[in-house]
């Protein structure tokens, strides 16, 4: 009984055992459930409230956001209102406009970035064209400025002529050949200030088709097996292609400068070379051995077609040769060269004089509006071109001199001195032909970037032609020679800049000087003593005797020591002239040395 009593007991536990485990499974599944529904519930209400919160945000957000953008309207406003007066006045390649406001909001950023997206891929390597993202409009007002800055004290500044189409307009192309550190050959420009070589296959400002031909040779340089000259080693051969092409013929002169004068399978180089490109007319080797920065050497040897090339300029045919000066912007020099003419006035009546003559063209381009021209230049093969251009345009009114243009101008100013104390010229001067006679209506220059010296300025004022006209490729050096001119009886009539160069900083000008009139106001320094001065004494002042034996021999004389020596070598002077001031007063006389340099100064300025 007792064993009975104690199954059902464990049962009645099992069972409440089981029970208990049911409960406490049935709890757990409820619990599990209410949790999954507190947790959807819970995220609901986190979405709910994030979605009120967002909006409120959102709002918050837009409000301040938008007041921002009204800010720096305001701001952008009040910035071009300051700026705006700032427009017209610009350092030289800068305008202060740009610098105030460059890269200080949007508008200016998407200015930025699509000048950006207009410049050179080579601009940043290259430095050839200091213009590169600046608008050509721009590029002309900063020109302009340039030049007003310059020469606007002197005279009137025109508004700068600029292109119509300011890309591929030069006519004359020069690469440089290297190796790059793959072993490939490369062509191009050197980097500013370096020899280190950018590789260029096209360029904006040159000539398409002389890129082309540039390009090309590069290619066929491997298969002839040439190799490139090496500036270090002075090593290799190929160091330097020129081309130049005629604007309005189309013919093209390709210039190989070579280390050495022997070109291997020369011909059949050519050949490969025109099967490319059968616009090539002639091709000429230019042998440079020696380590220069110079581009071209003295040897040249024609290979193919006749070694030059020619083009028409204002009505008329130039025959250019690979070291002859010619414009390299054909386009504006017709425009800059029709302005020098017409500012010469010119009757069919006038002796010109073109100094620094080049090929000819001005000179020849005036030949028909004038009685005679007389042109010089020092490049001899310049010379030899120019006779063949005045032949080649049955012109017959022109003489050719070859010789430094500052020498052959002092040289007509003395013979214009013999002339007038009737003593007999030297027929040997300038060379084969004797000096012509200094009676001159026109002067034509156009010295280079440098400027004319004084020694050629002096020889203008002794010419004394009725007007000069200076076409200048630097306006600095220009203003420096106008302040001469103008101090020794000349007056600045007019400056018209011509932008021959776009993309580059680099301007033309031409600018129109005639001699003062008699009725013209000229502020003048005298000193009382030079009141008495006889007209011999007028050509060259005291004082300008001074500075000459100053700067000649370094040596200060006096005034009393210039006068004895003028009369010991004839020439009169003013009878009231440094005397002495008491009666019995010693008078200290010129030394030896002083008088004989003061007798070279008197000679300098054609006084005796």
């Amino acid at each position: 009984m007792a064993d009975k009593n104690a199954m059902k007991n464990k049962s009645a536990m099992r069972n409440k055992g089981k029970v208990k485990n049911k409960d406490i499974a049935k709890n757990k599944a409820a619990g599990k459930k209410k949790y999954a529904v507190d947790k959807i519930m819970k995220q609901e209400a986190e979405k709910r409230t994030a979605g009120k919160m967002g909006k409120k945000k959102y709002a918050v957000d837009k409000t301040a956001k938008q007041d921002a953008e009204k800010r720096t309207i305001g701001k952008m406003e009040k910035k071009y209102v300051v700026t705006k007066a700032f427009t017209e006045k610009t350092d030289h390649g800068k305008s202060v406009k740009e610098k105030k406001v460059s890269g200080k909001n949007t508008s200016e950023k998407m200015i930025t970035k699509k000048q950006n997206a207009d410049m050179c891929q080579y601009a940043k390597k290259c430095g050839g064209c200091d213009y590169q993202g600046l608008p050509y409009e721009k590029q002309l007002k900063e020109k302009q400025e340039y030049v007003r800055k310059n020469v606007g004290e002197f005279c009137k500044v025109l508004p700068i002529i600029g292109m119509e189409h300011p890309y591929h307009y030069r006519n004359k192309v020069h690469a440089v050949f290297d190796i790059a550190k793959g072993g490939s050959v490369i062509s191009g420009v050197y980097k500013a200030g370096t020899h280190d070589v950018v590789n260029i296959d096209s360029c904006r400002i040159e000539d398409e088709t002389a890129d082309a031909i540039i390009h090309d040779i590069r290619g066929l340089l491997r298969s002839f097996k040439i190799k490139t000259y090496d500036e270090d080693t002075g090593y290799g051969l190929l160091r330097h292609v020129l081309l130049r092409r005629g604007f309005h013929s189309g013919e093209v002169m390709v210039v190989l400068v070579l280390g050495s004068p022997i070109l291997p399978s020369k011909n059949n180089f050519v050949k490969a070379l025109r099967k490319l490109h059968p616009e090539i007319t002639t091709v000429v080797l230019n042998v440079n051995d020696k380590k220069t920065s110079m581009v071209l050497g003295e040897k040249e040897t024609v290979i193919y077609g006749k070694g030059y090339i020619e083009d028409t300029l204002c009505g008329c045919t130039f025959r250019i040769s690979p070291k002859s000066f010619y414009q390299v912007n054909p386009v504006q020099t017709e425009i800059l060269y029709t302005k020098a003419i017409e500012y010469a006035g010119l009757t069919g009546k006038e002796r010109i004089v073109d100094a620094y003559c080049g090929i000819g063209t001005i000179g020849l381009i005036a030949a028909s509006k004038a009685k005679e021209v007389i042109s010089v230049e020092l490049n001899r093969d310049a010379v030899r071109d120019a006779v063949t251009n005045a032949k080649r345009n049955d012109i017959k009114n022109v003489q050719f001199y070859n010789a430094d243009a500052g020498q052959f101008m002092v040289e007509m100013a003395e013979y214009r001195a013999d002339q007038k104390k009737n003593q007999v010229p030297d027929a040997t001067k300038s060379g084969k032909k004797a000096t012509p006679d200094g009676n001159v209506d026109v002067v034509f220059m156009d010295p280079p970037r440098a400027g004319s010296d004084e020694a050629f300025l002096s020889s203008v004022i002794r010419l004394a032609p009725k007007r000069v006209v200076y076409i200048s490729c630097n306006p600095e050096t220009l203003a420096r020679d106008l302040k001469y001119l103008t101090k020794h009886g000349y007056q600045a009539k007019e400056c018209q800049p011509v932008d021959l160069f776009p993309w580059t900083t680099h301007v033309e000008t031409v600018v129109l000087l005639s001699q003062q009139k008699p009725d013209d106001t000229i502020e003048i320094d005298l000193d009382l003593d030079e009141l008495d001065a006889t007209s011999a004494e007028l050509k060259a002042t005291y004082q300008e005797i001074k500075d000459y034996v100053l700067k000649e021999f370094g040596l200060k004389v006096s005034s009393l020591y210039i006068s004895q020596v003028k009369r010991k070598c004839g020439i009169e002077v003013g009878e009231n002239y440094n005397l002495p001031k008491s009666e019995n007063a010693r008078v200290p006389q010129c030394p030896k040395e002083k008088e004989d340099a003061i007798k070279a100064a008197l000679k300098y300025y054609a006084m005796i």
